[in-house]
């Protein structure tokens, strides 16, 4: 049995009793069975139940949102925001329902089709993270869902209580269908289940959402049995600051990036490069912001910082702060623990770093903000890409030419890669994840439903005659 905890005063909301190896037994064999049942229903069906979830959603939308803030900390509009999104996404797999499907190819044999073929993979596994709770779910479940797989989802287990809303909701949509609740199956579990999943040859594709730490130890259990899996890792995001820049952009962008959701994202900013000429000009103006940011309860409506997730997320940051502080960085503001119960912590701004400095390269999830001063554009492309992760990057310029240079193949090797805008809050029409330690994972938009199909090409011979391909006579 597992305690949940409110962030915002670590007192205790209620006790969850996680799932053990048998239990998971139990559930991917129902899973299984209720793929079956899901399979063989048209998928514009499924997009239609699909958008039934959607409502379902919408119509709790605040009370879910509310949990979300109670349990996970972040500030009630985020809460909602992020429920928001699974409804988002269910819309866009409602069209999608109606759109999948492979190309018809010119075939170099007379008399032949060659078409694609897509099929569900089968059973999706999802394991996310405490951070966006209902969001990371909805992404993959909504899309899995009208590809024709079944899902097995395995929540953080200190946001139990938001799976278990989440998949009530699910359910009561899919049984008032007349169709098993075990097409959306939850585990509540702790590492016993997430290792179980990862090295279960019937989880056809599974979706890892969290550190970069455990994501390699995912990817090396799934591939030593040739699974697929889908990683979302790490992000340790930049700002790009030219000396054209319209402040006025910028530092709303940098505060949103930096202390949105306390610094929890992994879009977040981490590092924010500003040219030599405007450096100290934007370090006044963005330390009076942070001055400004109210800091409270999250389900306050009021509150735009919140606190950090857990007891172990402060000492990680006061643990970064001074090491930040050994390898020669300056606190500008905040730095410290704030004197209240909960979580919470200052939002932090560090100057005087070098672009290497082993702190700056490291991800630590909460509220700092690493500034850094370049002169060059082509350094601080340079240093934008040094990192081990590819997630998300923003560069603020009125340059045509820089911005397709940023753009381009000698720009910005991340996943996410904007101009004029921060590096979190993306919107669920484009493919989202990123590159290198990030885990090359995709997920919602653009053809990310590809990742959950498999593709077969298939040829059809309608003639009485069997030529060969490549002119290939065997006779």
């Amino acid at each position: 049995v597992v305690t949940t905890y409110c962030p915002a005063n670590n007192e205790p909301i209620a006790s969850v009793r996680q799932g053990n190896l048998e239990d998971y037994e139990e559930t991917v064999k129902k899973a299984k069975e209720a793929w079956k049942v899901w399979a063989d229903i048209p998928a514009p069906k499924r997009g239609e139940i699909v958008r039934q979830i959607g409502d379902a959603l919408r119509q709790k939308i605040k009370v879910l949102g509310s949990l979300v803030s109670l349990e996970m900390g972040k500030i009630f509009v985020e809460g909602v925001g992020e429920v928001q999104e699974y409804v988002d996404v269910c819309d866009y797999a409602v069209g999608l329902s109606r759109m999948i499907g492979g190309p018809i190819l010119p075939s170099e044999r007379p008399g032949h089709a060659l078409i694609e073929q897509w099929n569900p993979v089968g059973l999706v596994g999802v394991i996310t993270a405490f951070n966006f709770p209902v969001a990371v779910y909805g992404w993959n479940s909504a899309i899995a869902m009208i590809c024709g797989n079944a899902c097995l989802w395995k929540g953080a287990p200190t946001t139990s209580l938001v799976s278990v809303a989440v998949t009530k909701i699910i359910a009561k949509v899919l049984e008032d269908n007349k169709l098993p609740g075990a097409i959306c199956s939850l585990v509540c579990g702790g590492a016993d289940i997430g290792t179980a999943m990862a090295r279960d040859e019937r989880m056809d594709l599974l979706s890892f959402t969290g550190s970069t730490k455990v994501g390699k130890q995912v990817a090396l259990m799934v591939q030593e049995r040739f699974g697929r899996s889908l990683l979302e890792l790490g992000g340790n995001n930049a700002i790009i600051v030219f000396e054209d820049a319209d402040l006025n952009l910028v530092i709303p962008s940098a505060l949103f990036a930096a202390v949105g959701t306390a610094g929890q994202r992994c879009t977040t900013a981490r590092r924010l490069f500003l040219h030599e000429s405007i450096h100290d000009e934007v370090v006044a103006k963005l330390a009076k912001a942070y001055a400004q940011v109210r800091i409270g309860d999250p389900w306050d409506s009021d509150t735009l910082y919140g606190p950090l997730h857990t007891k172990e997320a402060v000492k990680m940051f006061l643990d970064a702060v001074e090491q930040a502080k050994q390898q020669g960085g300056s606190v500008v503001c905040g730095g410290k623990a704030i004197n209240r119960p909960g979580n919470y912590v200052e939002p932090t701004i560090v100057t005087g770093l070098p672009h290497n400095a082993p702190i700056v390269h490291t991800e630590t999830f909460a509220p700092i903000l690493y500034v850094l001063k370049f002169k060059e554009e082509e350094e601080v492309f340079a240093w934008n890409n040094e990192v081990k992760q590819g997630l998300s990057s923003s560069i603020f310029t009125k340059d045509l030419g820089r911005i397709f240079r940023w753009l381009g193949p000698k720009g910005s090797d991340c996943g996410i890669v904007n101009v004029n805008i921060p590096t979190s809050g993306a919107e669920i029409g484009g493919a989202f994840g990123g590159e290198k330690h990030t885990g090359g994972g995709r997920e919602s938009g653009s053809d990310s439903w590809k990742l959950y199909m498999r593709r077969s090409t298939c040829t059809i011979n309608y003639s009485k005659d069997l030529p060969l391909a490549q002119g290939i006579k065997f006779q």
